[in-house]
């Protein structure tokens, strides 16, 4: 059964200001070692964040909560598997609040066009 849907859109603009910028700052507090590596290896980076950064936001909204009660950006992480699908890797306080919401399985889909990145989560639930 579906327990929450969420959807979020980012201008990829924002994200090609803040690589030109070099604010590692912020990349460290919105993505984890991981998504940063993964993303600074490829030939447009700027994208692969916005779309990590849409999907962090749409998890949020499926949820229905937002980032509160001790949640950061760090708990909800975008890994690919051994063929390129994007999944999401629940950490800390998001994983808590899967399994206090019997969470089975997590979607998710990524998207883009021209300035935009796109991102759907679906949550699921026996």
């Amino acid at each position: 059964m579906i327990f929450g849907t969420g959807i979020d859109i980012v201008d990829i603009t924002r994200f090609d200001r803040l690589v030109e910028e070099g604010n590692v700052r912020l990349f460290e507090r919105l993505f984890t070692p991981h998504e940063m590596e993964y993303c600074a290896g490829k030939a447009r980076s700027a994208q692969h964040y916005a779309l990590r950064f849409a999907a962090k936001e749409a998890f949020l909204k499926a949820c229905g909560l937002g980032l509160r009660e001790g949640m950061t950006w760090h708990d909800v992480e975008v890994v690919n598997d051994a063929l390129g699908k994007p999944e999401l890797k629940l950490h800390g306080k998001a994983l808590k609040l899967a399994t206090d919401l019997s969470l089975s399985r997590t979607f998710v889909s990524l998207s883009h066009d021209g300035a935009y990145a796109v991102a759907l989560v679906v949550l699921e639930r026996p």
